[in-house]
């Protein structure tokens, strides 16, 4: 099997199995060489890895990772790919293809199963309308990662680690720095996929922190304020977090806090920081 990576080779395969792009699950497959070894460096993957890859498409990532990694499992939503992939992954016999949801998956069996519970390592070049809820997933599961590279639209990735005060800051932002460092590995133009989507891409790392880099009393708590404020972005924190249907607290306890935290009553949720949030959850939890 020719190795996948450039225009001709993808066209071919597709042309070979009559293949037709399907809207719902938001493909795009990649056609640079360059891009996929860069995505390699970045997930930093050896002889000794378990990967998991999540929507092999036509295998076209897949074989990179086969060649570099010790295993690889490969879970794809789409059944029409899979007599293809049965085809473009013939020669690799680490790699074990899964036709499921990936947020149907028990990951944590998986890394049990193949790497002994040790953390594993994630690529993925996700649809854009569900990379958060995957992302999110990972990492809120419980899952033992080590790092989730990923190619995601640009300015999801821009979002990932904005920081405090910026347009991209929110909630996406506050939950992967919580879990995770993100680093931007790579820009990538639309050029570089079959079909071209209709914006920029970015290859994004996020490496999972060995420690939480803030401590907290209950993150659930925090995770709620964190979303409560950026629901209603342009009102004031306090109000924000009075409107919250999942949030039981006064208006009074509400302010209090805030000030509690030295705080202007009008400052609005982009302002905080992580670390201001889970003082937050903290004044509130007692």
């Amino acid at each position: 099997m020719a190795k996948l990576g450039n225009p001709q080779e993808t066209i071919a395969v597709l042309q070979k199995y009559g293949f037709h792009f399907q809207k719902k699950f938001g493909q795009n497959f990649l056609i640079d060489p360059r891009v996929l070894e860069k995505i390699i460096r970045a997930a930093g993957v050896t002889k000794e890895d378990f990967v998991l890859e999540i929507g092999p498409g036509i295998g076209t990532m897949t074989q990179y990772l086969a060649e570099a990694a010790r295993e690889v499992t490969a879970v794809e939503i789409d059944r029409n790919l899979i007599p293809i992939l049965e085809d473009t992954l013939r020669e690799y016999d680490n790699v074990n293809v899964i036709c499921d949801d990936i947020l149907k998956v028990d990951i944590a069996a998986l890394a049990r199963e193949k790497n002994g519970g040790r953390p594993i390592k994630v690529v993925a070049n996700l649809p854009y309308y569900i990379t958060t809820p995957i992302i999110m997933g990972l990492f809120e599961r419980q899952v033992p990662l080590d790092n989730v590279t990923v190619m995601v639209q640009k300015e999801v990735a821009d979002r990932m680690q904005a920081g405090p005060g910026t347009k991209d800051y929110g909630a996406l932002s506050l939950t992967v720095q919580y879990y995770a460092e993100a680093y931007v590995a790579a820009y990538v133009p639309p050029n570089c996929f079959i079909p071209r989507p209709g914006v920029g891409s970015a290859v994004i790392r996020l490496t999972r922190h060995k420690e939480p880099v803030v401590s907290c009393r209950d993150t659930g708590l925090m995770f709620r304020l964190i979303r409560a404020s950026f629901n209603q972005r342009r009102k004031t924190l306090a109000n924000s977090l009075c409107n919250a249907p999942e949030l039981s607290f006064s208006k009074e306890e509400i302010q209090k806090a805030i000030e509690a935290l030295g705080l202007s009553p009008s400052v609005r949720g982009e302002a905080l920081a992580l670390e201001q949030f889970a003082a937050l959850a903290d004044i509130l939890a007692s």
